[in-house]
């Protein structure tokens, strides 16, 4: 008798992330950035957006987060402004460049997440956003064991 295969979602959502991510470095390539920079274009702010903030948004270690910063900011895609009052934060502005690119990730974007949300069906998708909050539920779960334990 065969054994009956076990699926880890945690598998299935690294591998599909695996190949999304591949395919937005590939795009961002094309246009001389990585996705890392794509999706800080997308999150700050026109108001403008702390740099300690970006970095839990990200998921980026502050180190990566600091260099990708700096890269920008040498390629005109962001200027950094300190805080009024506070020397020690600063915030982070798109340039007009930053805001010009920023358009070109936001449609590219759009287009790829219209092509998959055309490929499954509404009710499949609200599946899918179901199973990922309860996902989110279940590492929070985890990390409070984790750090109750410690």
């Amino acid at each position: 008798m065969s054994e009956k295969k076990i699926i880890f979602l945690d598998f299935l959502i690294r591998h599909a992330w695996h190949r999304v991510s591949r395919m937005y470095n590939q795009k961002a390539m094309m246009h001389g950035t990585t996705m890392s920079v794509g999706f800080i274009l997308m999150i700050v702010e026109k108001s403008g957006t702390l740099s300690t903030q970006l970095g839990p948004k990200m998921g980026m270690e502050p180190t990566s987060l600091s260099r990708t910063l700096n890269a920008m900011e040498k390629n005109g895609l962001i200027e950094r402004k300190n805080l009024k009052g506070d020397k020690r934060k600063v915030n982070i502005f798109l340039t007009q460049k930053g805001v010009d690119s920023r358009r070109m990730v936001k449609n590219f974007l759009l287009e790829f997440n219209e092509k998959v949300s055309s490929k499954i069906k509404e009710r499949d998708l609200k599946g899918f956003f179901n199973v990922m909050d309860a996902l989110d539920l279940a590492i929070e779960e985890v990390e409070l064991e984790k750090n109750t334990e410690s």
